[in-house]
């Protein structure tokens, strides 16, 4: 019941993305309520199980609704950490072989990263980017900051072509605070240039996290008469049979997937893959492991 929260599929009928990062949140802590290995997060400071003579007024009823279990928010005065979103809007993010494209798939995790961290009172910042910088929202833990966080995460559109050097040197120049830094991209470039790219963020004690995210046809594309395959960023072209796509295709990508996580743990990065029929509580759960980390 509580996973269909979790599910891409669902959350592309709600229209609203703060709706949809709630709804998200939300049915991430159920789960960890229900979960026997809750004790992992215990460290998550905004609840705690009622106990006779708490007040009611910190109750948190939707968590009630779904779980049947009393729990009460807790607030901490200070920040513990601070996040800054990469959210990658290049052409190539916005391929879909579904209802839901890469892109959109992006923002759902982006939106419900930083609906949880606002939760936890953590400072959140973004940076939306293709082959420039299009967006950039100081982290801060500041009133309406959350709702700046949505609406330029809502006003990421496909733009051009990738390129990592230019938000991650506008990161490096403005961040002044260690924290934890999420990148969502599908990360169609050399894996050792990627990696070449957002390292250094790792010299100023932040910890990094890649979240690789691609269509599942992507991964293990299946057709049965020769297409033509549309490079959605050069128009480039090339006709491809199905023999190549379930042979030669697979292990280039399979070895492109492998390559990227080999290099990213050498560098010192964390490595998260992602399709887009991915539950959201992976990239939550990881967010939350280096959170708990970092105290």
């Amino acid at each position: 019941m509580l996973q269909r929260f979790l599910d891409p599929q669902v959350l592309n009928s709600i229209s609203s993305l703060d709706l949809v990062a709630k709804t998200v949140v939300d049915g991430f802590v159920a789960g960890l309520h229900r979960s026997p290995t809750f004790g992992f997060s215990q460290e998550f400071a905004e609840y705690r199980q009622y106990t006779e003579g708490d007040d009611l007024r910190h109750v948190d009823w939707n968590v009630f609704a779904r779980t049947e279990r009393v729990y009460l928010k807790r607030f901490k005065g200070e920040t513990n950490s601070q996040l800054l979103v990469l959210l990658d809007s290049s052409a190539s993010m916005t391929y879909k072989s579904g209802n839901i494209s890469k892109l959109d798939y992006a923002r759902y995790m982006a939106a419900s990263l930083v609906y949880l961290s606002s939760q936890q009172r953590d400072a959140s910042g973004l940076i939306v980017f293709d082959e420039d910088v299009k967006t950039y929202v100081p982290p801060s833990t500041r009133q309406g900051q959350l709702m700046r966080l949505l609406h330029g995460i809502e006003q990421a559109e496909g733009g051009q072509r990738t390129d990592f050097l230019k938000p991650f040197k506008h990161f490096q120049e403005f961040l002044r605070r260690r924290g934890i830094v999420i990148v969502l991209s599908d990360f169609y470039s050399d894996p050792v240039e990627i990696c070449k790219a957002i390292e250094p963020l790792r010299y100023r004690g932040n910890e990094v996290v890649m979240f690789h995210i691609l269509d599942p046809n992507e991964v293990k594309p299946n057709f049965r008469d020769p297409v033509m395959l549309l490079d959605i960023e050069d128009n480039s072209a090339m006709e491809v049979s199905p023999e190549y796509a379930r042979n030669e295709y697979r292990a280039k990508i399979q070895h492109h997937l492998q390559t990227l996580s080999d290099k990213a743990a050498a560098a010192g990065l964390g490595y998260v893959f992602m399709d887009t029929s991915t539950p959201l509580d992976t990239g939550l759960r990881n967010y939350l492991s280096l959170r708990q980390r970092r105290r």
